[in-house]
């Protein structure tokens, strides 16, 4: 009986042995149930009914199995983990790892690949390193592939580390380019990308890959190029090639997402409803497992914005706050995006509010957010309340733009003693805490001449002191702190004067110049005392003294004369009156009644002279009681003389 038995068993398994060798797991699978019907304690028969599971993609029936079989699971880490890693638990899966005493190198492969999901960059990089060091065999092209994906995600992330390696492959090469991607030296990894275009489509056809399945392996290479060209301001580029890609409609949504963000990103607030349904591709449910949480992040914001730009005030609130939720990193941008859209719907005080709020939450991102809420209220004409919020900055009150802009508000409000008050602190505090932002000179220079022209020469002798420390040598501004302190200290102004540089009398000074000079007088003053100067006797014409008195002589044009002008024919002194208005100018004869008038309908000939202004002055002044005063003709312009209209009498027999 039990020879039976154990024949009957060897019988199974090389059926089962069968099965697997063709592939054929679904047959397998039942060959597999049958031994642990028979023998409930066959573990191998156990590890092929899991692999047959793991073979057709029944990742939730193999793990499954290992969890209800306890004393088999202990010997199937590596299946267990992997069923975990495939049904994105990759947090369990890599728990189930540590939990093995031993690694080996099956067990590091599939711990590697699990934190490049978790994107733990640092810890996969130190993995396939270990691999790559002490494994030799077949899949070395591949363990460097996945190294250099890992490389071009620490580039991503801004890491300084480097690994040399082959670029001998397509997929190598086109992670270098990834890589150079991640330092922004976007015109070398296009030039890397067209030789990784080159090699994949060589690779291909050696194969004999056909022109569709090419074509869609080429696609990720082609969109990190448009990606490449894009960053490069070559947009149009871009686009076409982001456009091609999708017109493939290929199988990856990942990649279809990718190349939909990038459209959306160059239509900006243009092309609205296209970017709307680009849009709706980015954001399709299975992507957070093909995606990385960078590219995810940026996806939700632009959908954020995209709501913004297309006036969807409750839609972009609604995905401002599942942004926040996602990713509380992006808390600073989120704000900026509600601001702005209270602010469109006419809210200012609020959207200042928001940034206000999330800025005493974010002290990293405090003065931008500060300074958007300054734009706002700006915007408004609200200049009082953005000097209370520039003056509450901190430190960051002190740097020199925003002493600029607080200076340039308070004169617009005409606070002047509220743009010295700003200056004079922004002196004192540089020099009590001796702080190196850059180049002062200017800042130092500018609040100088404001307070000498305020009538601060004390505060103005603090700037120049400042400017005077960091060029020794500036002649000008210790002139400067010479005539400043002479105002307020004459005892040391006269110390600080004898390092200014004597001056050379033994040279002949024009002394009628120096008077005539404009360093002290004005432009009207100088042009009266040139009009003045007399050139001595004896002097020539070319002597520096008569510069000053000779005019610049101005040059005429010469007036440009018509084609048939006549020098011999007097040009006719009426030309320029209209036709109707010159003397020799007679109406034609028109045989039509002229009797009829031309006044109102109804109006009698002759009726509207007795209301005319003009002729009844004329006819009071005709009849004036003193016939020795004059009559004084109205005097008008040729535009208002009347127009003489000659009529002619009928004569007998009907005949004119």
């Amino acid at each position: 009986m039990a020879t039976t038995k154990e024949s009957n068993l060897s019988a199974l398994y090389v059926e089962l042995n069968r099965f697997a060798q063709n592939g054929e797991y679904e047959r397998a699978l039942k060959t597999a149930n049958k031994i642990l019907q028979q023998f409930p304690g066959e573990e191998k028969a156990f590890h092929c009914k899991v692999v047959c599971f793991i073979q057709l993609s029944r990742f939730q029936d193999g793990l499954k199995a290992i969890l209800n079989q306890p004393k088999f699971s202990q010997e199937l880490v590596f299946e267990k983990a992997y069923c975990q890693y495939r049904l994105n638990q990759p947090h369990d899966a890599l728990k189930t790892l540590n939990a093995a005493t031993s690694l080996s190198s099956q067990l590091k492969e599939l711990k590697a690949q699990i934190l490049y999901r978790l994107e733990r960059y640092e810890e996969c990089s130190d993995t396939y390193r270990d691999i790559i060091k002490n494994t030799t065999d077949d899949y070395e092209d591949e363990r460097e592939t996945n190294l250099a994906a890992v490389m071009a995600n620490l580039c991503m992330e801004g890491s300084n580390r480097d690994v040399q390696l082959r670029e001998h492959s397509y997929e190598l090469s086109y992670n270098s380019a990834c890589q150079l991607v991640g330092r922004q030296q976007y015109a070398d990894a296009e030039k890397k990308l067209k030789v990784s275009e080159k090699l994949c489509r060589e690779s291909l056809e050696d194969d004999g890959t056909g022109e569709e399945e090419i074509e869609g392996e080429l696609g990720i290479i082609k969109v990190q190029l448009a990606y490449c060209l894009q960053m490069l301001g070559r947009e149009k580029e871009a686009q076409s090639i982001y456009t091609a890609a999708l017109k493939q409609k290929p199988d990856d949504i990942g990649l279809v997402a990718i190349a939909s963000n990038n459209m959306v990103v160059i239509n900006k607030d243009q092309n609205v409803f296209d970017s709307k349904k680009k849009m709706k591709n980015a954001t399709l449910d299975g992507l957070e497992h093909k995606l990385t949480s960078r590219q995810r992040k940026n996806i939700a914001l632009n959908h954020c914005l995209l709501a913004l730009y297309t006036n969807q005030g409750e839609l972009c609130q609604q995905s401002c706050e599942k942004l926040v939720a996602s990713y509380p990193d992006m808390r600073a941008e989120v704000a900026l995006i509600r601001a702005t859209q209270f602010a469109k719907d006419g809210k200012t005080k609020e959207a200042a509010a928001i940034l206000d709020k999330e800025a005493k939450q974010d002290q990293e991102k405090k003065l931008e957010l500060k300074l958007a809420a300054v734009q706002l209220l700006l915007a408004e004409g609200d200049r009082k309340e953005a000097c209370q919020i520039l003056q509450n900055l901190g430190e960051a009150t002190f740097k020199p733009g925003i002493v600029s802009a607080l200076v340039t508000l308070y004169l617009a409000e005409g606070s002047r003693d509220g743009a010295s008050k700003v200056l004079k602190d922004a002196v004192d505090w540089y020099r009590k805490n001796k702080v190196s932002t850059g180049d002062l000179g200017t800042l130092w220079r500018q609040a100088a001449d404001f307070h000498l022209r305020g009538g601060e020469p004390d505060v103005a002798a603090k700037s120049l002191e400042e400017l005077l420390r960091i060029n020794p040598s500036d002649k000008k501004t210790l002139a400067q702190l010479v005539v400043a302190y002479s105002q307020f200290d004459p005892s040391k102004a006269q110390t600080l004067s004898k390092q200014l540089p004597q001056l050379d009398f033994t040279q002949s000074t024009d002394v009628d110049a120096l008077e005539t000079s404009n360093w002290m007088m004005g432009t009207k003053v100088i042009k009266r005392t040139v009009a003045k100067v007399e050139p001595s006797p004896g002097s020539k014409p070319g002597t520096p003294g008569n510069e000053l008195i000779q005019k610049k002589a101005k040059r005429k044009r010469k007036g440009k004369l018509p084609k048939n002008y006549d020098s011999n024919v007097t040009p006719d002194p009426e030309r320029w009156l209209p036709k109707h208005e010159r003397t020799g100018y007679r109406k034609k004869k028109d045989r039509r009644n002229k009797d009829i008038g031309k006044g109102t309908q109804g109006a009698a000939t002759g009726a509207s002279d007795q209301y005319d202004m003009t002729k009844m002055q004329s006819q009071q002044s005709k009849a004036s009681p003193n016939p020795n005063s004059p009559i004084q003709p109205e005097s008008t312009g040729p535009r208002q003389q009347q127009r003489k209209v000659q009529q002619k009498k009928k004569k007998k027999g009907g005949k004119w």
